[in-house]
């Protein structure tokens, strides 16, 4: 097995935020110490498990996410030092709220062996956090990142563009302020109404709350041209970094490589070879015979029952495509010949030339690529679905 990422989800919050539909518990005090104890021996019993099996043995990037890893405080570190004594990441993610990333939790993650920290940012203006359900403050955000950099993390922020009451001049002020904080990355998200949510809630009672999707593009236009400016390359669709700071971990997901998700919820793909060699995991699943890779989605916490997706060779090679179409780089022209071999010459051939026709990429003559556009990333969906149909 080559399995090259890890996924830990930590599924506990201190507090639940208006836009969130991820697999995570609002919970504090005795109750979380309680629900972290049961839920991190589960875990531990999972990752000694793949562990004995070899399949950790070549993990070079993991990430903690969630939920928010960081409300585990002490525990933490002790996760991540069980992790490395199975594997050595050359790039390990913890994500981190600002109001949880104390001062010691800081140091004992950095002596842990953590070497990037992601930040839920999402915006440097009070009003916008409050109305998105955040704990933290503008000024909590600025002290956690500067408390990332003291202790040597590579560091990443999130924003979140079509929040409440957020205007223009407010986004700009967000953009500008993390531009002087300068992080070593920045990802950047639209809002998302999800079902259920207390957002979504709102809406349904007559709030006008819904994103402007125009309104959106604008500030994702405005954030990447800031940006560039700034000395942060656009390498994905929402994702910009200094140079050699782009995150490694992401990059696996968006390239096909193999990764492992360990956590209730926690999401993983491999090929079928390597799904057979790990098969005692998934209980009586049964490989299809024209499986090239399986998804899986942890369904509980013990680990005991998974919910799997099976993909052909010409879904996988489709779906890679689609994938790279989320790069800066796009689909390299060994990607492009093993599309044509798998799924037809001329049907691939058909594909580009409708997506290089509608503008949406072009050819780059100094890489042989296949790239996005400026239209093409703006509208990625029509982009990744011209390339998905191909299947």
């Amino acid at each position: 097995m080559a399995i090259e990422a890890l996924y830990v989800h930590i599924p506990f919050c201190h507090a639940k935020c208006a836009y969130c539909d991820f697999d995570s518990r609002a919970l504090d005090g005795a109750a979380l110490d309680a629900a972290a104890e049961r839920y991190l021996d589960e875990l531990f019993r999972h990752i000694d498990a793949f562990g004995d099996a070899g399949a950790l043995r070549d993990v070079r990037t993991v990430y903690l996410g969630g939920g928010t890893p960081t409300v585990l405080g002490r525990r933490l570190p002790a996760l991540v030092r069980h992790i490395r004594t199975w594997c050595a990441p050359e790039e390990l993610t913890c994500e981190a709220n600002p109001e949880s990333f104390t001062e010691a939790l800081a140091a004992a993650l950095a002596a842990s062996g953590v070497t990037r920290i992601s930040l839920g940012v999402q915006s440097f203006q009070n009003e916008e956090l409050r109305a998105i359900g955040r704990l933290h403050s503008a000024r909590e955000a600025h002290a956690a990142i500067e408390r990332a950099r003291a202790n040597g993390f590579d560091v990443s922020c999130d924003l979140m563009c079509g929040l409440p009451r957020q205007t223009k001049e407010s986004w700009d002020k967000t953009l500008r302020e993390t531009i002087d904080v300068a992080p070593d990355h920045i990802s950047v998200y639209p809002l998302a109404i999800e079902a259920g949510t207390p957002l979504a809630c709102r809406i349904e009672r007559g709030e006008e709350l819904d994103p402007d999707e125009d309104f959106q593009a604008a500030c994702m236009v405005r954030a990447r041209n800031l940006f560039k400016v700034a000395g942060y390359a656009p390498y994905e669709v929402a994702s910009y970094a200094k140079p050699g700071k782009a995150c490694r971990h992401n990059i696996a997901y968006w390239t096909g490589m193999s990764y492992l998700g360990v956590g209730r919820s926690a999401a993983g793909m491999l090929t079928a070879r390597e799904f057979s060699g790990l098969r005692e995991f998934f209980g009586d699943a049964h490989l299809d015979g024209e499986a090239a890779r399986v998804r899986f989605v942890q369904r509980d916490d013990a680990a005991c029952s998974f919910d799997l997706e099976f993909l052909t060779k010409r879904e996988a090679v489709a779906e890679d495509l689609m994938l790279a179409m989320r790069m800066t780089a796009g689909a390299p022209g060994e990607l492009i010949a093993q599309a044509q071999r798998v799924l037809g010459a001329e049907r691939v051939r058909a594909g580009i030339r409708a997506a290089t026709s509608s503008g949406l990429a072009r050819f780059d003559t100094a890489t042989d690529a296949l790239v996005p556009t400026e239209d093409g990333w703006l509208l990625g969906n029509e982009l990744f679905g011209i390339m998905w149909d191909l299947r």
